[in-house]
């Protein structure tokens, strides 16, 4: 799938129209000579929890280490179950693991793609402690049914929010719907980092400073550990080019959208099917399309020097390391698995790479 002329690459990691405000935070940094929970993550979080539309963020190592934390923040652990999503990166489900909970996965609504709600009221039972939706591709689960089903059993509710930083639910902020939401900052992220980097967002100072303890292993002062805790700092260096890059974040979100707008309106013929967009909400992470014919699409779009990805190739249910969870069948999500293919959609994407990526996709028979 690499063609030796790539016309239009899937993504580009290269810093951009921000490097010199990149280089600059760095040596900020350096030239400060603290690193570890210093300013430059303090302002951060108060950054970031007011873009994000919460009273707190804690910045923690990674998008995994953030729900694995929020779920132990909660004491969601052993004994207990997690209704989450099969089709996502792995790491939602070992992120349940991890807090000694057992991840069940209820499958998707087959067109937008994020957890069915009707199959997470089905997977309810006695062990149930909360409800954990994911965010996909930039687009939010129906939070309204997803909110009165935690509500009318006491559950939990949870959000994965690491592939929808700034999308909204109905007008609300993703994460402004439980107790708290798992961010990720991994580099290929809409709001990325130069390396590993995630956050916890929550309305609750309780569990806000818990969270804190907890990423600090577990300290209440310095050498003072008053519960099991973990070593998962959002380093300074991390925090200060998230900063910089939080900034432009807005006026990156309405370039996606913009991008994603222009896909949708010339692929409105095309041979593949173009999943919709069920809120203005959604700030597209990635653009994918279904085809059951996805190798011969990307071979196809190979050939016209496009480089196309897959997420994910597997669902939760299928994944080797998650058969200890006795996974229940999950039909539609395994179906989409085999049939998603994403397109190359960034801010710094032009509009007529987008036309060139499009048409390849209508030039596509099948």
């Amino acid at each position: 799938m690499m063609p030796t002329d790539v016309r239009v690459p899937f993504l580009s990691l290269t810093p951009g129209e921000d490097a010199d405000a990149l280089r600059a935070a760095v040596t900020r940094v350096i030239d400060r000579g603290w690193f570890i929970l210093g300013p430059e993550l303090e302002a951060f979080e108060a950054e970031f929890a007011a873009a994000a539309g919460a009273s707190h963020a804690i910045g923690v190592n990674t998008g995994t280490d953030a729900l694995a934390l929020l779920l132990r923040g909660l004491g969601i652990g052993p004994g207990d179950e997690v209704i989450t999503a099969p089709l996502s990166a792995a790491y939602t489900g070992l992120a349940v693991m991890m807090a000694g909970a057992r991840p069940v996965f209820a499958d998707i609504d087959p067109e937008r793609h994020t957890i069915d709600p009707a199959q997470v009221e089905a997977a309810v039972t006695p062990r149930t402690a909360a409800i954990m939706p994911v965010h996909l591709y930039g687009q939010a689960a129906d939070m309204t049914a997803l909110a009165a089903i935690a509500e009318r059993h006491g559950l939990v509710l949870l959000e994965d929010a690491a592939q929808a930083h700034l999308a909204t639910c109905e007008g609300r902020p993703v994460g402004s719907f439980g107790m708290g939401a798992g961010f990720s900052f991994y580099p290929t992220k809409n709001l990325g980092a130069l390396g590993d980097a995630g956050a916890i967002t929550t309305n609750d100072a309780t569990l806000a400073a818990r969270l804190k303890r907890l990423r600090n292993g577990g300290q209440q002062a310095t050498y003072q550990h008053d519960e099991f805790g973990v070593n998962s700092r959002l380093d300074e260096m991390q925090a200060a080019i998230l900063r910089e890059r939080l900034q432009r974040l807005p006026r990156w979100t309405e370039q996606r959208r913009a991008l994603a707008a222009r896909y949708r309106s010339q692929l409105a013929g095309a041979a593949v099917h173009v999943p919709r967009e069920f809120d203005a909400g959604h700030v597209y992470h990635l653009f994918v399309v279904r085809t059951p014919e996805r190798d011969a699409l990307r071979a196809h779009m190979a050939e016209h020097g496009v480089q196309t990805l897959i997420h994910y190739p597997k669902a939760l249910t299928e994944q080797p390391a998650l058969q200890s969870e006795a996974p229940a069948a999950c039909r539609e999500a395994v179906r989409a698995a085999r049939e998603v293919c994403s397109l190359p959609l960034y801010p710094s994407l032009s509009r007529e790479a987008v036309d060139l990526v499009c048409d390849a996709v209508l030039a596509f028979r099948g």
